[in-house]
């Protein structure tokens, strides 16, 4: 006689079991469930590279990867929910960082006073942007942000040639922090914004972006306000993008403004990739976009020494992905994912 079994199947009969097991498929079905796992490993990431059982570079290059992870799902709410197409990403970045810069090195401000500010300035900015794409769309939209950009790149070179923020003044909560913390930061800032993100777009004003990305026409005479809309989408995408600003300058601390490639065209355009090769309507694909871009060659292709010697290689891979993506895929990974799934 089996004790052992006949104890379990009394303890656990095979219809609870099933039950349980439904549950728990139930409650990882949840965006909010999903998301919440993703930071708990990522958070688990640095505990792991404090005990050395993982690289500390690892986890580095991790944590600036999700800092352009929390710009791109600003930006796949922009592009792939409202249908509104912007390259000047880099611009927004920059001006977080440059606010960031000026806050906490030059005035000693908190990082909370930093986060207020730049919110502020982010707002008046996308809500600049949202009225001048009431006018002009598409390509013009487009060139018109770029040009943004570039003022503002411009701008930031004339202000201070070097920002360079001291780790002691960095301030979190009353408490000088260090990289590490930062990097706990940055994976809750990430964790959150995904969160409120994933709720908006299952939301009514999801769906009004939508129908407005579809058809303007269709949406106005819904009653959907444009303006409304179109404001909305840029004061989130230009936050998002701002906030990955002042983290970047938080985490990484020190940026040439005349040299640096985060304030150039080749930011807004990755950013634009990632989004393209990820899933346009997806944050996880946009998430997963970013991880190829930003992620592949700084936490496992840079171990490998023919990408080290030729550094470029990974361009090339990246441009092809995105020729056979728009090719075949436009929905970008997740329709690849779903493809197979059915």
């Amino acid at each position: 006689m089996d004790i052992k079994k006949e104890y379990l199947s009394a303890a656990y009969p095979e219809g609870e079991k099933k039950d349980v097991a439904a549950n728990i498929r139930a409650a990882f079905a949840n965006p909010l469930a999903q998301i919440a796992l993703v930071g708990v490993v990522l958070a688990l990431v640095q505990f792991l590279a404090l005990g050395g059982l993982i690289s500390s570079a690892f986890a580095y290059a991790l944590g600036n990867t999700l800092i352009y992870a929390i710009v791109a799902i600003g930006f796949c709410l922009l592009l792939g929910y409202s249908g509104l197409a912007s390259l000047g990403t880099a611009g927004f970045i920059g001006l977080g960082s440059y606010v960031a810069f000026y806050l906490i090195e030059g005035m000693g401000a908190p990082y909370y006073v930093a986060l207020l500010v730049t919110l502020a300035v982010s707002i008046a900015l996308g809500v600049i942007v949202g009225f001048i794409s009431l006018r002009i769309e598409g390509i013009y939209l487009a060139i018109m942000t770029l040009a943004l950009a570039e003022i503002i790149r411009s701008l930031l070179m004339v202000l201070k040639a070097t920002i360079k923020i001291n780790i002691n003044n960095i301030v979190l909560f009353g408490v000088n922090v260090n990289e590490k913390a930062v990097y706990l930061l940055i994976t809750a800032t990430f964790i959150i914004l995904m969160a409120l993100t994933s709720n908006l777009i299952r939301s009514p004003v999801g769906r009004a972006m939508l129908a407005m990305k579809d058809s303007t026409s269709a949406a106005q005479a819904m009653g959907i306000s444009l303006m409304k809309y179109r404001l909305l989408a840029f004061v989130i995408s230009t936050i998002y993008a701002a906030m990955g600003g002042l983290l970047y300058m938080m985490y990484v601390r020190n940026m040439t403004t005349a040299t640096s490639t985060l304030l150039t065209l080749s930011t807004s355009l990755n950013i634009l990739g990632a989004v393209i090769i990820g899933g346009a309507k997806s944050l996880w694909g946009t998430t997963f976009g970013t991880f190829i871009i930003y992620g592949l060659q700084s936490m496992f292709l840079s171990k490998i020494r023919f990408f080290v010697d030729h550094p470029a290689f990974i361009t090339m891979i990246t441009g092809l992905l995105i020729i056979l993506v728009v090719m075949f895929f436009p929905g970008g990974f997740a329709q690849m994912l779903t493809a197979f799934r059915g």
